[in-house]
């Protein structure tokens, strides 16, 4: 057996080489073939094999950059788009307020003028009264007068102890009227 010290010291490296290759069972033949057939077999691997699984994994990885830019633009699109929302939503309430306001105001205005047009027909209606009520007390105070004055001439006929005529009677009835009124 050989070490490896005395195969350093040795000075033919060839002849060294050829017992180590003996020891060993190395063929050169079969070692050149063993060397080409390896270099096929890693040409073929790299060619058919290695390629397609770097393609493979290259679109892989462009899908998954391609699958995160687009998960980033959507999760974007949902902020602009809850914002768009937020804003649409506070404008709807400003808009709903300012609807509630106009027709609270729009009520109040209504409710005055009703109110305004209720007052001005119960003053109208208390001035017609008003004037129906002097018209009837004048009409009354009128029909008073002329039976007090029919009632002063026909006492003042039975007091006299005669009969008046009928234009004594027109007369007198006028003149007591007369006395009535200005009093």
């Amino acid at each position: 057996m050989l070490d490896f010290p005395s195969l350093l010291a040795a000075t033919d490296l060839g002849e060294r080489l050829g017992e180590v290759t003996e020891q060993f069972g190395i063929k050169g033949s079969l070692l050149i073939a063993q060397a080409i057939n390896f270099l096929i077999v890693l040409y073929v691997l790299h060619r058919f094999a290695l390629k397609p699984v770097l393609a493979t994994l290259d679109n892989r990885q462009a899908e998954i950059k391609a699958g995160l830019d687009y998960a980033e633009e959507m999760k974007q699109k949902l902020a602009d788009a809850e914002e768009k929302q937020k804003q649409m939503l506070k404008e709807a309430s400003q808009q709903a307020k300012q609807t509630i306001d106009e027709a609270r105001q729009s009520a109040k205005e209504y409710i005055e003028k009703q109110t305004q047009e209720a007052n001005d027909k119960a003053a109208s209606m208390v001035t017609r009264a008003e004037e129906s009520i002097e018209t009837e007390r004048r009409r009354m105070l009128s029909e008073v007068r002329e039976e007090i004055s029919r009632l002063v001439v026909l006492t003042s006929s039975r007091v006299l102890k005669q009969e008046l005529s009928e234009d004594e009677r027109s007369r007198f009835l006028s003149a007591a009227t007369e006395d009535l009124r200005r009093n």
